[in-house]
């Protein structure tokens, strides 16, 4: 059911664009309370504004929330192009395809690898939220590469303390567009939501620290091929460090790469992938290493940006 709420504008709030107070106010995203206030969800003193108007405080304002999304669980069925890397008792490692998100999201319909491995007939830890069970970290939907899940509720709670206590080794290969000077560095940058509400991420005073350190492999004439070490695991880190520095994925549209590069080497998403990953085994101790190849789409782009060199 709807929620319907009533307050007046506090004091702190004097000045600011609606949209951003009801953001401050309720803790959701300006994009969405743009979308209240488009849908007649939002009255000011009993008459309908535009998400730009600037509120006064002691202003009454209405706001009529919607019911809470309920996340969605995970749909058991085989997810076409996943591999498996490696398989025990406690672990199982995959090499992640494009298109497919680690768990379900509200409003991802797309196969996940959650769901993948329950259709195989893969058993998962029970550990954490309903939707990400045996989930202790994750790659973008569109970020190729390799990605571990606990199958053991003790290797769960094993993995996750060694992503917290960043004892995880997870490198990245990016091609990136132009080249990074210097060729070997470390950006140091907080990231957050960006303020515009859009779903990005970006560079913010105040945000989570991230550390993401890289070192040239190869450059060439119009791009360079990066060897990525995550000292952090923020969301985007990568594409969000790189497009800082001026030097974003190819490919990463959204992260401002260049269309027509991206449209003349075919890639329809961020030269990104997970190479390699390594952790300690959550029973033996033994210190594991796993690598994955680069797909057809990356590797085809890396053969077209050699040539023209």
């Amino acid at each position: 059911m709807s929620e319907q709420r009533s307050l007046p504008v506090p004091d702190g709030l004097e000045g600011e664009r609606l949209d951003a107070a009801l953001s401050r106010l309720f803790g959701f995203s300006r994009t969405r309370a743009a979308d209240l206030i488009a849908g007649g969800d939002v009255l000011v003193d009993g008459r309908q504004p535009a998400k730009s108007d600037r509120v006064q405080a002691g202003a009454w304002l209405e706001v009529t929330l919607p019911p809470p999304v309920t996340t969605p669980m995970p749909v058991a069925e085989p997810v076409p192009g996943m591999t498996i890397v490696y398989e025990d008792d406690d672990i199982i490692v995959v090499n992640k395809p494009i298109g497919v998100a680690a768990h379900p999201t509200v409003g991802w319909t797309g196969p996940t690898v959650i769901g993948g491995l329950l259709g195989a007939g893969h058993t998962i830890a029970t550990s954490g939220a309903a939707e990400r069970q045996g989930i202790v970290h994750r790659l973008d939907a569109n970020t190729t590469g390799a990605m571990a899940v606990a199958k053991s509720e003790h290797a769960y709670s094993h993995l996750k303390r060694a992503f917290k206590e960043r004892t995880v080794d997870k490198r990245y290969h990016a091609l990136v567009q132009g080249h990074p000077d210097p060729f070997r560095g470390t950006v140091d940058a907080p990231i957050d939501r960006h303020p515009s509400g859009d779903g990005r991420f970006a560079v913010v005073a105040g945000g989570k620290p991230s550390i993401t350190h890289y070192d040239t492999i190869e450059a060439f004439r119009a791009a360079s091929l990066l060897d990525i070490k995550l000292e952090t695991g923020r969301t985007h880190q990568i594409r969000v460090h790189m497009s800082a520095l001026r030097h974003p994925c190819v490919g990463d549209l959204l992260y401002g790469a260049d269309p027509t590069l991206a449209g003349r080497l075919g890639v329809t998403r961020q030269w990104l992938h997970a190479v390699a990953l390594g952790f300690e085994h959550p029973s033996t101790g033994e210190w594991m290493s796993f690598s994955t190849d680069y797909p057809a789409d990356l590797q085809k782009a890396l053969d077209i940006v050699r040539e023209e060199s």
